[in-house]
């Protein structure tokens, strides 16, 4: 029995506060968020907390700060309120799973009760003896339901002298679970190539498998999108939904996002979690954008999507079966044209602490409204601000007589150029100081003197920068300002001489 299509659409987002958030763990989140949003559903954002030696204490905070910052909060679940604190709204709570224990217990006992459950005392080192003998012999590594022989005497006995234990779930033989994927269409599985797989471990705590598919009954959610990682669970969890009589919701299995070598995308080849992405200055509605276009394209050519835009275009249906290459390089894209569209004052704003922390001393007589103009239109993320522009705030300029001199040209003609510049610009008024003004003025200069454009701006640009590659000599004198630029002139012509 699978779930009522008219009903209204309840997507969840689960996170275990394991870490960071995943870049894969965004695109689920938005995926879901954005299905809830083009059906008139709700998101809802639960913690599937359950594995307590894996927590990580901050993450909680993190994964919730992440989507936030991201535009993806949750309508009911865990969310920060305004206090940055950790909350939850929605009828269907507690909705963090250590809270729901005796939830899952209560069920376990039903699943018992109703012989599709059973009690397992194996100790580990039985287990692994049998998994080390299977393996050897080339056999799927499968509980032997040694435990299922036990007599009802025997169970209570065991289980009066607190015998340590857990409840397995009983597979059903020969039964052949099949469904139809938003995403990958038609699977089916053999339920007797399933496992036993616990449900209730030793501590009292469920397994994931367990809590995910009580939760998701409990509260209502009907639409269950996900990672191709937990594919291999799905014949589990809905032969729990049918050992208790529930409608199974609709599943959509998203594809792995890989590494450029078509690698599982992991961390030894790049950042994977969204909270490294916003401190090195990327912004949210460009990282949405990027990650939406993971493994899902809308077929045409426009790659610019607002999230409004992309929950009114997007079609689950279009998600591609086969896995998704994560390009950084695209990804730098991407932000680079959201930080062009910026206003100056949001982009100087937003740059201004990443150029702070660049650059040990900025002096108070340069004209930074002009590199913030220049570096909005060439960097691709926040964190890069400056990180080219160094020579700005240094005087001490790494370039030699020889990278003066232009070409065929020579060192006592190059000289001679300088010094006829700074004759120019020493009489220049202050206040046109601009880059237009001075690309003109210089330009009309050189056409009178006779020289080509290179014999004059490739030493004016070595003398203010040392550099081979820079903005033009025109923008970084107006960055400078006109006494650092002529003082700059001057150091070089001393080179020459």
């Amino acid at each position: 029995m699978f779930f009522n299509k008219k009903q209204k659409i309840r997507t969840r987002f689960a996170p275990s506060p394991t870490g960071w958030l995943h870049i894969g763990g965004l695109r689920t989140a938005l995926y879901e968020y954005i299905f809830a949003r083009q059906n008139k559903g709700t998101f809802v954002l639960r913690l599937e907390d359950t594995d307590q030696t894996r927590e990580v204490e901050g993450a909680i905070e993190s994964l919730l700060k992440s989507l936030k910052w991201a535009g993806l909060e949750p309508d009911e679940g865990v969310f920060l309120d305004n206090n940055g604190k950790v909350a939850e709204k929605g009828n269907f709570g507690p909705y963090t799973q250590s809270k729901r224990v005796k939830i899952y217990q209560k069920y376990a006992q039903k699943l018992l009760a109703g012989s599709q459950a059973y009690y397992c005392f194996c100790p580990p080192e039985r287990l692994e003896q049998l998994k080390t003998k299977q393996q050897a012999a080339g056999q799927p590594t499968h509980y032997d339901r040694a435990c299922l022989k036990l007599t009802e005497d025997e169970i209570q006995a065991k289980l009066a002298i607190g015998e340590r234990h857990v409840i397995r779930f009983k597979v059903p033989a020969g039964q052949e679970v099949k469904f139809n994927d938003a995403v990958k269409g038609e699977i089916k599985f053999s339920a007797n190539d399933l496992d036993d797989q616990i449900i209730l471990k030793s501590d009292g705590f469920p397994t994931y498998h367990l809590a995910s598919v009580v939760d998701d009954y409990l509260m209502k959610i009907n639409y269950v999108i996900r990672g191709e990682e937990w594919l291999s669970s799905t014949p589990k969890h809905i032969l729990l939904y049918q050992a208790f009589s529930w409608p199974v919701p609709q599943f959509a299995h998203l594809p792995l996002l890989l590494n450029p070598d078509k690698s599982k995308l992991s961390k030894r080849q790049g950042d994977v979690a969204v909270e490294a992405y916003r401190d090195q200055g990327y912004l949210p509605k460009a990282l949405i954008n990027f990650v939406a276009l993971l493994g899902w394209n809308p077929g045409t050519e426009q790659e610019i999507f607002s999230l409004q835009e992309l929950i009114k275009v997007f079609n689950l249906k279009k998600v591609h079966k086969a896995g998704a290459i994560f390009n950084r390089e695209k990804l730098d894209w991407f932000n680079g044209e959201y930080l062009k569209k910026l206003p100056l004052d949001d982009f100087k704003k937003m740059a201004s602490p990443y150029l702070e922390k660049n650059i040990s001393h900025i002096s108070p007589n340069l004209n930074l409204d002009k590199l913030f103009e220049i570096e909005q239109q060439r960097i691709s993320c926040l964190s890069e601000i400056g990180k080219e522009l160094k020579f700005i705030f240094s005087d001490e300029l790494n370039y030699s007589a020889q990278d003066l001199v232009w070409k065929k040209s020579d060192q006592k003609s190059t000289l001679k150029n300088l010094e006829l510049l700074i004759a120019e610009l020493v009489k220049y008024p202050k206040g046109e100081w601009s880059a237009p003004k001075l690309e003109n003025h210089i330009r009309s200069f050189i056409a009178k003197t006779g020289q080509s454009n290179g014999d004059i701006l490739w030493p004016m640009r070595l003398a203010l920068t040392g550099e081979l590659k820079s903005p033009t000599p025109f923008e970084v004198a107006e960055i400078l300002g006109q006494a650092k630029s002529l003082k700059r002139l001057e150091v070089a012509i001393e080179k020459l001489k």
